[in-house]
C-alpha cells in the first residue's frame, strides 16, 4: 500500500508542477499578445492622425478659389463673358 500511495502522491505532485508550468506559459503568452495589441493600437492611432491630416489637406486644396486658379493657369479656362452666354428656354408642351 505504501508504494501505491507514494505513486499517487508523486502523480499528484507531477500534475501540480505541470499545471503550474502551464499557468506560467499562458501568462507569458498573454503578455506577448498584449504587447502586440498595444503596438497595433499605436499604429492605428498614427494612421488615424495621418488620415485626418490628409482629409484637412484635401479640403484645403479643393476650395473653389484654388480650383478656379488652377483651371485658369494650367488649363487656360476662363469664366464666360455676358455676351458669350446663350440662354435656352424650354417651351411647355401640351401632352395628350
Amino acid at each position: 500500500m505504501t508504494r501505491v500511495r507514494l505513486l499517487t502522491v508523486a502523480g499528484f505532485m507531477l500534475a501540480v508542477i505541470l499545471t503550474a508550468v502551464g499557468v506560467v506559459h499562458t501568462k507569458y503568452l498573454t503578455r506577448i499578445h498584449f504587447a502586440h495589441l498595444q503596438d497595433l493600437r499605436a499604429q492605428r492611432d498614427a494612421i488615424d492622425v495621418e488620415w485626418n491630416r490628409l482629409r484637412l489637406e484635401e479640403a484645403a486644396l479643393s476650395t473653389h478659389v484654388l480650383v478656379e486658379r488652377k483651371a485658369r493657369r494650367e488649363l487656360g479656362m476662363f469664366a464666360p463673358r455676358v455676351g458669350d452666354v446663350l440662354l435656352i428656354e424650354e417651351r411647355a408642351h401640351d401632352r395628350q
